[in-house]
């Protein structure tokens, strides 16, 4: 695959996001980064670049703003109690709209999907999002046709995931999409990701 631009993945993050929304995803997609002949660039972002304090207390402190993260391929936007406070937001969504229309490829997790669906953007689509938020989500979005058993469904340029560590399934989808099925192996052995649950 060659590009002419470097593969620009942009991670939004913001206050009373979950952390492994954010941070699964990530540690998927920095490894990526670290093995992949693309080089994709992956940063995290803030609305205005400041710091944010997630869910549990952990603080983050982006690359940049909104303003400055400059065009991306992928846009990866978590989920979090956060996010009823965006997508309540006109200001918000209008943003949501704007980067999605030159943005290739849009990907929630958990309940991200709940921002998409009141943006307008997963109108009459495939989609998947926390357990306990389907019927939020169907609210915000009667058309949306809800998998409520899928770990992730991608509808080509929006990709959901169903809640929290279901995000790290996803962006290793990503990978395999973005670049093959084999880099993607690579990387869940590289990260050591062999889900096995004690109970």
């Amino acid at each position: 695959m060659t590009r002419t631009s470097p593969l620009r993945v942009g991670i939004f993050v913001f206050d009373d996001a979950e952390e492994l929304d954010v941070v699964g995803p990530y540690e998927v997609l920095a490894a990526w980064a670290q093995l992949s002949v693309l080089k994709p660039e992956v940063r995290t972002f803030s609305l205005d670049g400041s710091g944010v304090r997630c869910a549990k207390g952990l603080r983050l402190v982006p690359d940049t703003s909104a303003d400055d993260v400059g065009p991306l391929h992928v846009l990866v936007y978590p989920g979090g109690s956060g996010t009823r406070r965006l997508l309540a937001d006109p200001e918000h969504l209008a943003w949501l709209r704007d980067v999605r229309g030159s943005t290739p490829l849009v990907a929630s997790v958990c309940t991200g999907a709940l921002v998409l669906a009141a943006a307008g953007l997963l109108a009459g689509r495939p989609a998947t999002t926390y357990h306990a938020a389907f019927d939020e989500l169907v609210a915000l979005e009667p058309s949306v046709l809800a998998d409520t058993e899928a770990r992730f469904v991608d509808d080509g340029d929006v990709v959901t995931s169903a809640g929290v560590s279901a995000g790290i399934d996803m962006a290793l989808h990503l990978v395999a999409r973005l670049e093959s099925v084999e880099v993607a192996r690579a990387v869940r052995r590289g990260i050591q990701y062999d889900p096995a649950p004690p109970v």
